[in-house]
């Protein structure tokens, strides 16, 4: 099978340090090859692939100090997708929307994993406006708002076997936070639970300019004011193996409709448990009990402390070896690819009168 996969300019593929999306993108791209589908990704020039790699800018633009506004950029790489559309069985996106007037007429080819929040009101009259789109959601919970969009599937995330080894005996004895510092994903919490456990805490995060004010104003003083907390900024593959792997317990403790969570998966590799709020995704992704403890204040958390440090490591790997796997993964969207091609779908094509040329009879 011909596919390509359309990925983000954010950040290269893999990225180098956060950027869950662009991960998965390269995780399904490389399975997909090792099973001998001829892959193509459009991505930035300083991505790293086994597929033929179509640079659509020099870099990532996250890391490109002179670009000030993504969409010129996307726009450019929608161009060079619309120009060899027809080499390909199925285009693969994840890029959110910015594509859906431009694939109408080929919708029947193409599906579109969405990876971020949905619960937004200006998405609601966008998917109206484009029924016929085939998207794609990572979790059931995150198609929630959108009843009216095309959904065809779900298909949670799913990592290479090896990427992170499992640690049976962690050696740092500390709570761990991931991910990003917002406002949603409560870093907040997470420094009172650890205060309340008496427990250290180490927090690898980035912060985007979005939210620097949030850090400067409450986050970092809230560190400074505990002694017990340690703020080692973001951090690599390998770093993520150890930060992970010698965490007593990973707290995820959300305040927002969380599309998936894949730090959550990536501390199951690791044999590590987790400690979330039930928002979004987390009931779908965590075993309660099993892989981690599911919580719905800071009492149950800060309880669910003792109870992680006793969970047997090695049934948490075994259910990250169960349910999310890349092979797992790559045989849903290839299940999904299979079901567009031979299910034609309703595609729209572009009026005449747009494009400039007549209809015949």
């Amino acid at each position: 099978m011909k596919i390509a996969q359309i990925a983000p300019l954010a950040e290269s593929v893999p990225p180098r340090l956060y950027g869950g999306t662009e991960r998965i993108v390269s995780f399904l791209t490389e399975e997909l090859v090792r099973r001998g589908h001829e892959v193509t990704l459009f991505a930035s020039g300083d991505s790293l692939t086994s597929a033929e790699l179509i640079a659509c800018t020099e870099r990532a633009l996250r890391l490109s100090p002179n670009v000030r506004d993504p969409i010129p950029y996307h726009l450019m790489l929608l161009e060079e997708v619309r120009r060899r559309a027809d080499e390909f069985d199925v285009l693969h996106f994840h890029i959110d929307l910015l594509h859906f007037p431009l694939i109408r007429p080929i919708a029947h080819r193409t599906i579109t994993t969405l990876h971020g929040r949905l619960d937004l009101p200006d998405l609601v009259p966008f998917y109206q406006t484009f029924p016929e789109i085939p998207v794609v959601s990572i979790s059931n919970s995150q198609r929630a708002p959108l009843p009216m969009a095309n959904w065809i599937a779900t298909v949670q995330h799913g990592l290479p076997l090896d990427l992170l080894p499992f640690r049976p005996k962690p050696e740092g004895g500390y709570l761990a936070f991931l991910g990003r510092i917002s406002p949603e994903k409560r870093p907040d919490r997470a420094i009172e639970i650890a205060a309340r456990a008496g427990m250290p805490l180490k927090i690898a995060a980035k912060v985007d300019k979005a939210d620097q004010d949030y850090w400067d104003d409450v986050i970092k003083p809230m560190i400074d004011r505990h002694p017990n907390v340690e703020y080692i900024g973001e951090v690599n593959e390998r770093g993520k193996a150890e930060f992970l792997g010698n965490a007593s317990a990973l707290l995820f403790p959300i305040d927002w409709p969380e599309p998936f969570g894949l730090v959550m998966i990536e501390s199951m590799a690791c044999g590590t448990p987790v400690i979330a709020f039930r928002c979004g995704s987390v009931p779908e992704v965590l075993d309660h009990c099993v892989s981690g403890f599911i919580v719905e204040s800071m009492e149950e958390a800060v309880a669910a402390v003792p109870r992680a440090l006793a969970v047997d490591r090695a049934v948490v790997r075994r259910r990250f070896e169960e349910r999310f796997s890349i092979e797992r993964m790559a045989a849903d969207y290839l299940e999904v690819y299979e079901r567009v091609l031979h299910h034609r779908m309703r595609t729209v094509p572009f009026p005449a009168e747009v494009v400039g040329v007549q209809t015949v009879a």
